[in-house]
C-alpha cells in the first residue's frame, strides 16, 4: 500500500526535487550567501528527512481508509455495508457515500429483478394449472375410447405434452424448493415403480420392456423431487432408446447403509467427449443434435434439484453398452444434517 501511495505521489516527490535543486543552486551561485559544506548538507538532509516524515504521517492518515476497504475484499460477506470502516478526509468521504448509494440502488433494483421475477413465474403457474384442465379432459376421453385408432400413439404424445408441462411447473417452483421440502422414509423401488407406471404409454409406443432388480431400500427423501430426478433419468432413457430394449433400474445399498439407484437403458450410450457437459445448462451432446427434441434441460434440472436435496448424481462410465445413470442417497444419519441445511436457506 505505501508503495502504491509514494507512485500516487510522484508529483509531490518532483515538486520537492525542483524545490530543493532551486535552493541549492540559489546557494552555490549567490555571491552574498555563504554557506559552510558541512552546512549545506545539513539543510538538505533536515529537507529530505522532513519531507519523508511528512510523507510516511500523509500515507498512514490517507491510506487508513483504503487499507481497510482492501482487507474487506478479502472477507466479503453479506454485511459489508455496516463493516464500512469510518472515513476522516473528504474524499474519503466521497467514497463512503459513493459505496452507500450504489449499494442502495442495487438492492432496489435486486428487489425490482425479483418482483419482477415472481410476478412471472407465478402467471406461469397459473398458466400451467390452466392448460392442465384441458389436458385431464383429453386424458378421460382417451380412457373412455380405448378402441379408437391410434389410441396407444395418442396417450403417448398426450403424455410428452403432459411431461414438458409438468416439468415446466417444477422449474417454477425450483427457486423456492426449500419451502417446499418435506423429509420421508419411503422404498426406493417404490419411487421407481411409480415413475414407471407414469411413462407407461411412452415405453408401449416404443416397445420398450422395464425392470426393477436388486434388493428394495427406504431412503430419507423429499417423494415429489425425488421423483422429479428418476423422471428425467427415465425420460432420457426411452428417448434414446431404441425400440424393443430394456431399461433397468438397479438398487444396491453400500457397506455404510447408503442407497443406491442406477437407471440404465442400452441405447446409443454418452460419446466420452460429452460426459463433462452433460449435465450443463443447455448441452444436448451429440445425440441430442439427432434427436431435434433434446433440450438439454432434463439433466441439469436433475443435477440441480439432486444437489439441493443431498443426492449425488453421476454418470457411470466405460459401460460396454448405452448409459447408466446413478443416483446415490445420502447416509441414515445425515438426512437431519440436509434437514438442517435447508432450514437454513429458507428465505425470511
Amino acid at each position: 500500500m505505501f508503495i502504491r501511495y509514494i507512485v500516487s505521489k510522484k508529483s509531490w516527490i518532483m515538486l520537492f526535487t525542483v524545490l530543493l535543486g532551486l535552493t541549492d543552486l540559489l546557494i552555490l551561485l549567490d555571491q552574498g550567501l555563504r554557506v559552510a559544506p558541512t552546512s549545506f548538507l545539513y539543510l538538505n538532509m533536515l529537507y529530505c528527512i522532513l519531507f519523508l516524515v511528512f510523507i510516511l504521517w500523509r500515507s498512514r492518515k490517507e491510506t487508513r481508509y483504503i487499507a481497510a476497504l482492501a482487507n474487506m475484499k478479502e472477507d466479503l460477506s453479506s454485511d459489508w455495508l455496516q463493516r464500512l470502516p469510518e472515513p476522516e478526509l473528504d474524499m474519503d468521504k466521497i467514497t463512503n457515500d459513493v459505496l452507500r448509494e450504489a449499494y442502495y440502488q442495487f438492492k432496489q433494483k435486486l428487489s425490482q429483478c425479483k418482483e419482477a421475477q415472481l410476478i412471472e413465474n407465478e402467471f406461469t403457474a397459473a398458466w400451467i394449472h390452466e392448460i392442465k384442465t384441458p389436458l385431464t379432459a383429453m386424458k378421460l376421453i382417451l380412457d373412455s375410447h380405448p378402441r379408437i385408432p391410434g389410441q396407444q400413439k395418442l396417450e403417448a404424445e398426450w403424455l410428452r405434452i403432459h411431461l414438458l408441462i409438468d416439468r415446466q411447473l417444477y422449474m417454477t417452483r425450483l427457486p423456492a424448493l426449500e419451502s417446499d421440502y418435506v423429509l420421508e422414509r419411503i422404498s426406493i423401488q417404490r419411487l421407481a415403480a411409480e415413475e414407471i407406471r407414469e411413462l407407461a404409454p411412452w415405453c408401449m409406443e416404443k416397445n420398450l420392456a422395464v425392470s426393477i432388480e436388486g434388493k428394495d431400500a427406504i431412503v430419507v427423501t423429499d417423494r415429489k423431487w425425488c421423483r422429479f430426478i428418476i423422471r428425467q433419468l427415465l425420460t432420457n432413457a426411452i428417448k434414446y432408446s431404441p425400440s424393443g430394449k430394456t431399461i433397468t433400474f438397479l438398487t444396491d445399498v453400500t457397506d455404510r447403509e447408503r442407497v443406491i439407484l442406477d437407471v440404465m437403458d442400452e441405447g446409443p450410450g454418452i460419446p466420452p467427449h460429452d460426459l463433462p457437459r452433460i449435465f450443463d445448462k443447455g448441452f444436448t451432446g451429440g445425440n441430442g443434435r439427432i434427436h431435434n427434441a433434446a433440450t438439454g434441460l432434463g439433466l441439469y434440472l436433475a443435477r440441480t434439484v439432486a444437489g439441493k436435496i443431498g443426492i449425488s448424481l453421476k454418470v457411470l462410465p466405460d459401460q460396454p453398452q448405452g448409459t447408466a445413470m446413478r443416483m446415490a442417497f445420502p447416509e441414515p444419519n445425515a438426512f437431519e444434517m440436509i434437514r438442517r441445511g435447508q432450514e437454513e436457506h429458507i428465505p425470511l
